[in-house]
């Protein structure tokens, strides 16, 4: 068993969405969670499955969406290059990370030469070490890495060295499990949100293995935390929200909800509950070992 969490440019048009799930389905992809936002507008699809399975939904996940979404009308809150934005590769049950680099790299060489779409391998599947970190890779958005594209520094690893500006380009990885945790502050104050971003991230010595960024949800008169727990042995949810509640009561604001973007590994979450967290949804509802026993 191997999981998949592909990143789509579409947090809006929910028939789109509900097609490319559709697909997947179709493919054999077990679809554990479908997390939107629109003002991301950005949707997370959690796939698992044996590993072929897992890649040809993908293959059609990617047909389906370079079609539905176009980037030259997309705006949103959330950092992207392409319509399908980025698809890692996770190793679950009796899979490794080696094995998911191999996947990865296999279905990026496919997904460039099946849909003539620029790939770029990230994470433990890059064949350059400054293509590890995906922000690097994602660095300047669309236009930036277009841009790019056309130097031997910035050539795609697979696929056109030329951008579709309506497709884009797609980040293809392999990775260990993270979790994807924002907190939703009552303010509109960007200023803030980027703060706490910049206290609690690693790079700035911050929380170990957190990567955050300042969002606005404009639709809801907040702002965010953005956040990506990639060691979460290192720094667990309960720890990340209990800085970035610390950080904004400094700043006079309060919390006004936190979300787990698709699903999290139960010891992850252990010892806090929904309420601890101001989780907007059931706890239970989205811990990944849990679905997979259920499913």
């Amino acid at each position: 068993m191997i999981e998949s969490i592909p990143n789509l440019s579409e947090g809006r048009d929910r028939a789109s969405i509900d097609r490319i799930v559709g697909v997947v389905r179709q493919a054999g992809g077990r679809v554990l969670d479908v997390h939107v936002d629109p003002d991301h507008h950005r949707s997370v699809l959690t796939i698992v499955g044996p590993p072929i399975v897992a890649v040809e939904s993908v293959l059609s996940m990617v047909e389906i969406a370079i079609g539905a979404i176009d980037m030259r009308r997309h705006r949103g809150a959330h950092p992207r290059m392409g319509a399908v934005d980025v698809i890692p590769f996770v190793p679950l049950a009796g899979s490794t990370l080696d094995e998911c680099t191999q996947i990865a790299r296999a279905a990026g060489r496919e997904i460039a030469e099946r849909f003539s779409v620029p790939v770029y391998l990230y994470e433990a599947a890059a064949m350059r070490p400054e293509r590890e970190n995906l922000a690097d890779v994602r660095r300047g958005g669309l236009a930036a890495v277009a841009e790019r594209a056309r130097t031997d520094a910035g050539r795609p690893d697979f696929g056109p060295d030329r951008i579709d500006p309506a497709i884009g380009a797609i980040a293809v990885g392999a990775r260990r499990p993270l979790v994807a945790f924002n907190v939703n502050l009552a303010t509109s104050d960007l200023h803030v949100a980027k703060a706490i971003a910049s206290v609690v991230r690693a790079s700035a010595g911050g929380l170990p293995g957190v990567k955050a960024l300042g969002i606005p949800l404009r639709s809801r008169g907040l702002v965010q935390v953005s956040m990506n727990l990639t060691d979460v042995e290192a720094t667990t949810v309960p720890a990340a929200f209990a800085r970035v509640t610390k950080e904004s009561a400094r700043r006079g604001v309060e919390v006004f909800e936190s979300e787990i973007v698709g699903l999290v590994p139960r010891a992850a979450v252990a010892g806090a509950s929904a309420e601890d967290l101001l989780l907007s949804r059931d706890l239970s509802e989205m811990i990944l070992e849990a679905r997979l026993e259920s499913r």
